[in-house]
């Protein structure tokens, strides 16, 4: 029986999440080396903690991170600048029947997480808290 993926929500299947390693294998490699020739991201070092694929594999949405989470803006339009030329170095990498289109996104899980936790210790959530027993 074919899955489908009509609704376009729910868990990546197990061919999205291990295309979505292999090109962030390969991209983290390609950043690490420093191959790129753009000022914004010279001296940089960048981290790539996920790599997120459509269903039909023609979409990466990769997110990234700088050290330190510094210019984080400046460098994703840096690495979107450079979407093409990264996206031909991945595809000398892998073997693939189609490469994806690689789209740079900063990642904001972390922060996120942060304001969450401060949301959830602040006076006015613990008030409420003990209100309720």
């Amino acid at each position: 029986m074919v899955r489908s993926h009509a609704d376009g929500g729910g868990m990546p299947s197990q061919r999205q999440l291990r295309v979505g390693e292999l090109v962030r294998k390969e991209l983290s490699d390609i950043l690490t080396r420093g191959q790129l020739a753009d000022p914004d991201l010279d001296g940089v070092i960048i981290t790539v903690p996920e790599v997120r694929m459509t269903p039909d594999l023609r979409l990466a949405s990769c997110l990234v991170m700088p050290l330190g989470g510094a210019h984080g803006e400046r460098i994703v339009k840096a690495l979107n600048r450079s979407a093409k030329y990264i996206r031909g170095q991945v595809s000398r990498r892998l073997t693939l029947k189609y490469m994806p289109d690689l789209r740079f996104v900063l990642d904001t899980r972390f922060d996120d997480d942060d304001r969450i936790g401060h949301l959830l210790h602040s006076p006015d959530v613990q008030r409420d808290i003990e209100s309720d027993d």
